[in-house]
């Protein structure tokens, strides 16, 4: 596209500027010198500027004024950063797609720029790593009014080399404003923080939650150059969310420079203002939900021992209303139906809270969705509070339960409360329904009782963004449990006002916002293909340790790829189809007197190694990898599902054929 004359001259002059301002020309006469005085041959003093090109490149002068002369957009990771050097320490598999970022304008931006980190003490014995060589990794996330970013991943050192910068729209989401052009007065009502969360990705490609931090960013709008500094000092997580694990240096910006600046006075007031409101509405919530403790212990004693929780500490150790939790959350077009988003959080990877020390002690850890969705695994109770948020945004009355499973270990799980009473339980880790019939204990012994098939032992309470009830029945056996939640006598309810005051979005600053769900970034038929290349390497080796050869029936691997399908389509629907294609296939494919088997897992990680080691554990796949007998031809087939946030559902199958020799 040409460009205006005008525009043409504006652009050079901005370039010369910046040229010079990096005293691009001396280097370019140093780079000269030296190419000619080493590189080119006495009887060959002619330099071309191919020769030039070359020389400049080679010593990252161009990759320097290129980087201080754009910002450009990640397209894979849906972040703003500046234009990196190549990394001499590891080799990223996917390069991005970058592309130039368009300023609007007529739109507020506040330009938040990683500088860096120092001080990550844990990494401080860490060797450098070798060029092309594993290391684990830091990552940050950020979350910021409805925009999510993520930075290139950086080799885990004691100063890691964070370089990324990120792009925040900052606009009023008020009807009919949200289009106009902030000013600073409007700005400094906008309490959002700007979440961020750093995640450690270890050479197997592990994650762990290191820190989460919100960062109060309106300081910048009093700054005289609208530009600050600021040193931000990030803290573990879990039991050690006292202790310092880094610092992170980072600069904020507004774009367009904004025509008024605030006092520091005023700035600071706004702030002591939001902190104090918020503090007295947690304080009158506090107090009433202690005087309705005390009214739900009167009604009987043994309630005491109920799995009956109003508080729930988060992963900074904060104390927060188990309804903050939870809130409606459409997915838009990456989750079509509720039991698609329930396949979606079940195949999300389940961990327990890490805690020091043995016993069977378990770490109270409810995590922001953030955090949980950044390391793409989390407790029962991060599961059941994703579940419960998109059945909610799908229109559907859904609830938390608190209980316990078998042997009395705590669980949660959610509920839906259908509009003709109907009861359906959803287990937000395997993404299993149960619907629920109680047992009358009233009836006479003739009557048949239903027969529970969920594995829910009891309930003590219930709750979603608006509701909380706690079960005040006789027995809090989930097996006898009447979920009439408008009976008073059974179900104890919280104040809804009450509950909204330090649960609905905006109540307080306290209360992180929701993220959005990112679509996956992963090609399902790519890592498909790379998946299933390295298991035939690790089964080809097996067997050549076992003294067997390898020889592969190509057409028979192709043709399990309806049954794999089909088993992703029952987890999902609970619909079985196709299964007679499959085996009238496979009846076609395997000839008179051979016998075939077929060995099909499920994962939730791509993993080779670790996938291979838990298949051997099973003696049904090692009798087939280990397969001996005449004309013996193995097949493999891998599927890899995609799913928001880069989760997958990986399903593999191993099958051999041979004709059996007694």
């Amino acid at each position: 596209m040409a460009l205006a004359p005008e525009k043409a001259t504006e652009l050079k002059q901005i370039i010369h500027q910046q040229l010079t301002k990096m005293d691009v020309h001396s280097r370019i006469r140093e780079v000269l010198a030296e190419t000619i005085r080493e590189e080119l041959a006495p009887e060959h003093q002619l330099l071309s500027e191919e020769h030039l090109m070359k020389a400049l490149i080679r010593r990252g002068i161009i990759d320097d004024v290129m980087k201080e002369l754009s910002f450009v957009t990640d397209m894979n990771n849906g972040e703003v950063t500046s234009t990196p050097k190549p990394s001499t320490h590891f080799i990223e598999k996917q390069p991005p797609v970058l592309k130039k970022t368009n300023i609007d304008p007529k739109r507020r931006y506040l330009y938040l720029q990683v500088l860096g980190g120092k001080a990550f003490l844990e990494h401080l014995q860490e060797p450098e790593p070798l060029p092309g060589q594993a290391c684990s990794t830091f990552t940050l996330c950020l979350h910021f009014r409805n925009q999510r970013f993520r930075s290139k991943p950086v080799p885990c050192a004691c100063e890691p080399d964070f370089s990324d910068g990120f792009l925040l729209e900052v606009y009023k989401d008020t009807l009919g404003e949200a289009s106009k052009m902030v000013d600073a007065t409007t700005m400094l009502s906008i309490c959002d923080p700007v979440h961020i969360v750093l995640i450690k990705t270890d050479t197997t490609g592990e994650t762990t939650l290191v820190a989460s931090y919100f960062l109060e960013w309106r300081s910048v709008l009093s700054a005289e150059n609208r530009i600050t500094n600021v040193a931000v000092e990030l803290l573990g997580v879990g039991t050690e969310a006292k202790v310092s694990v880094g610092v992170l240096n980072i600069r904020l910006e507004m774009y367009p420079e904004l025509n008024k600046i605030l006092s520091q006075e005023i700035v600071n007031t706004q702030l002591a203002l939001e902190r104090q409101k918020t503090a007295e509405k947690e304080r009158l919530f506090l107090v009433y939900a202690k005087q309705w403790w005390r009214e739900y212990l009167q009604i009987r004693t043994s309630h005491n021992t109920r799995l009956v929780k109003i508080f729930a500490q988060d992963e900074n150790g904060i104390n927060r209303p188990v309804c903050s939790y939870v809130r409606p959350l459409r997915a838009g077009r990456i989750l079509d139906t509720p039991r698609q988003a329930a396949r979606f959080v079940s195949v999300l990877g389940y961990e327990r809270a890490p805690v020091i020390g043995g016993g069977n002690s378990k770490q109270e850890q409810w995590c922001t969705l953030l955090a949980f969705l950044c390391r793409n695994k989390g407790d029962c109770e991060d599961h059941a509070n994703l579940l419960c948020s998109l059945l909610l945004g799908f229109g559907l009355e859904a609830f938390v339960c608190v209980g316990t499973k078998a042997k009395g270990v705590p669980h949660t799980w959610v509920m839906t409360y259908g509009i003709d009473g109907t009861i359906t339980f959803w287990e937000s880790l395997t993404g299993h329904r149960y619907i629920h019939n109680p047992i009358k204990p009233d009836d006479p012994p003739i009557v048949e009782q239903p027969k529970p098939s969920y594995p829910y032992r009891t309930v003590g309470c219930i709750f979603n963004h608006e509701k909380f009830l706690a079960n005040c029945q006789p027995s809090d056996a989930v097996e006898v449990c009447a979920f009439d939640l408008h009976d008073e006598s059974k179900w104890k309810p919280m104040s809804g006002e009450a509950i909204k005051s330090v649960c609905s979005p905006g109540a307080t600053t306290a209360l992180p916002p929701f993220p959005p769900l990112c679509a996956s970034v992963i090609d399902a038929a790519a890592a498909s293909n790379d998946l299933e290349l390295q298991l035939r390497i690790l089964v080809a080796e097996h067997r050549k340790d076992l003294g067997l050869a390898t020889v592969w029936d190509d057409q028979l691997s192709y043709l399990l790829s309806p049954a794999l399908a089909a088993y992703e389509l029952e987890r999902t629907t609970g619909i079985s189809s196709g299964n007679e294609e499959f085996q009238d296939a496979i009846r076609r494919a395997v000839p008179d007197g051979h016998t075939f088997k077929g060995f099909p897992i499920h994962f939730v990680y791509k993993n080779a190694r670790r996938a291979f080691a838990a298949c051997l554990r099973s003696p049904f796949c090692e009798e087939i990898l280990c397969c001996r007998g005449d004309q013996v031809r193995l097949a493999v087939r891998v599927r890899v599902f995609t799913y928001p946030e880069s989760a997958c559902a990986v399903w593999i199958m191993f099958a051999c054929k041979y004709r059996c020799v007694l």
